[in-house]
């Protein structure tokens, strides 16, 4: 049980080392508003998220000033838009109303995002899936809120290649309507393999069709406290430095379950899933490559940055999963370029380039996260990106995800601003190679002989 004692021990945290709970995400299925008129279904969404979700924000106000705990975002996530509007969506533009009236929910409701403008064609696309796809550059450009996915990959059906070059499309077409704004539009947008369907974070985050009518999803942040902690043990071997991480990780979890619970008995709504994921910010202090260097790198990204990624992960894991009911999401450490101090300097000083990204990805939470490349990138390069990371995740039984943006007007060498929690982001190369001939082929890329296991 919680106790006030728990609570007053994380009060250092909070104040010195960025601890916070970066998100109470609110889960709710619109499966009950589909309908085959396009206004009405509008109207559904619209009064069923306005309902559903009215004190989520002044909830998380409340638990802020009962428990001194930053909560930094209150956001929601839904069905997959594409399984909802097959009978009243006839073209891409119906999609986009529906977008509008998600975007016009979550203003009214008071929420920083809401998720789920999303399709799951892992194994092939449906009419209502592409439409939806195709609607989202449109769709992401008039909207403030809302956010995309698109998982086109699974371990037990394989990477649908189709999907896979649409992206690259849609992903420079969205760049380009949003190009005033440094190609903001692609900040909002994630391409998925393996998606979770209870992830608390933005983009990514939608309610899977395996969830109840309403969870409460939460996701824990504190890479400040983790690097803090292992300030401490310097020079000690790795044992003790595991033990170091898993049991900082069990208390910032700890946090997280004492928010988890509270939304949920003064909201009525069940609780769902704690995420375990080190989730870094600009600020000073809080960078998951700071705790990188500390456990004895010069840069992020010098030789030994996967395997002691991986120890940090699995320790993580390891402390957390024992600190709540329970735990779900993507749970791990996230690697965004653009939100993490010391990702952005490793990147600058040549230390980190995409290749090694990629390596990294391998062994934690998410993938090629927030990495802003060169407006005149291909579409079928970005294609080609994807595919590999979608194979990671294919091929290693975990979530992966891209979230790249093609940055129209800039080159490498230059810096996209994107504000607040989202930050900024050096231009990083891309290989100039093309792979067009192979993106071009279409079709899917089998699954591989270990995922039959039934």
């Amino acid at each position: 049980m919680i106790n006030i004692y728990e609570v007053n021990e994380t009060n250092r945290m909070i104040s010195q080392m960025n601890l916070d709970v970066r998100t109470i995400t609110l889960g709710i299925s619109l499966l009950d508003c589909i309908d085959a008129d396009l206004g009405t279904l509008c109207r559904n969404i619209y009064q069923k998220i306005t309902t559903v979700a009215k004190d989520l924000v002044s909830v998380g106000q409340e638990i802020e000033k009962t428990y001194g705990i930053p909560i930094v975002n209150k956001r929601i996530s839904v069905t997959p838009v594409s399984l909802l509007g097959g009978a009243a969506c006839r073209t891409p533009k119906d999609y986009v109303r529906i977008a509008k009236t998600l975007d016009e929910a979550a203003h009214t409701v008071g929420v920083n995002f809401i998720g789920g403008y999303s399709a799951i064609v892992s194994k092939g696309m449906t009419s209502s899936d592409e439409l939806l796809i195709r609607s989202i550059p449109e769709a992401l450009a008039c909207t403030e809120r809302v956010c995309s996915s698109v998982n086109v990959g699974s371990t037990k059906t394989g990477i649908d290649m189709d999907a896979v070059r649409l992206m690259g499309d849609v992903i420079k077409e969205t760049a380009e309507r949003t190009k005033e704004r440094d190609s903001f539009g692609c900040v909002k947008l994630v391409v998925f393999c393996n998606a979770p369907d209870d992830n608390p974070f933005m983009a990514g985050a939608f309610h899977g069709v395996s969830e109840a009518d309403a969870v409460i999803n939460v996701g824990v942040s504190g890479p400040g406290v983790v690097k803090q902690a292992l300030e401490e043990a310097r020079g000690e071997n790795f044992e003790v430095l595991c033990e170091t991480i898993k049991k900082t990780a069990f208390k910032i979890t700890r946090v997280g379950q004492l928010v988890a619970k509270e939304a949920s008995k003064m909201l009525g709504i069940p609780f769902g899933i704690i995420d375990l994921s080190l989730a870094p910010t600009p600020a000073v202090g809080d960078s998951v490559a700071g705790i990188l260097e500390e456990i004895g790198l010069e840069r992020a990204g010098a030789p030994g940055t996967t395997a002691a990624l991986a120890m940090l992960n699995d320790q993580v894991k390891k402390g957390g999963i024992m600190a709540s009911s329970y735990v779900g999401g993507l749970s791990g450490a996230f690697i965004p370029v653009s939100e993490d101090q010391g990702m952005i300097r490793a990147v600058q000083d040549g230390a980190l380039t995409v290749e090694k990204l990629e390596a990294m990805t391998c062994v934690c939470s998410v993938g090629l996260d927030m990495i802003a490349i060169p407006g005149d990138t291909t579409a079928s390069t970005i294609s080609g990106i994807i595919a590999d990371e979608m194979a990671i995740g294919m091929v290693n039984q975990k979530t992966t995800a891209v979230r790249l943006i093609p940055v129209i007007g800039k080159g490498v060498g230059e810096t996209a601003e994107f504000g607040g929690l989202l930050g900024y982001a050096p231009i990083m190369p891309v290989n100039s190679f093309s792979c067009e001939t192979f993106v071009d082929r279409g079709g899917r890329i089998p699954a591989p002989v270990h995922s039959f296991k039934n």
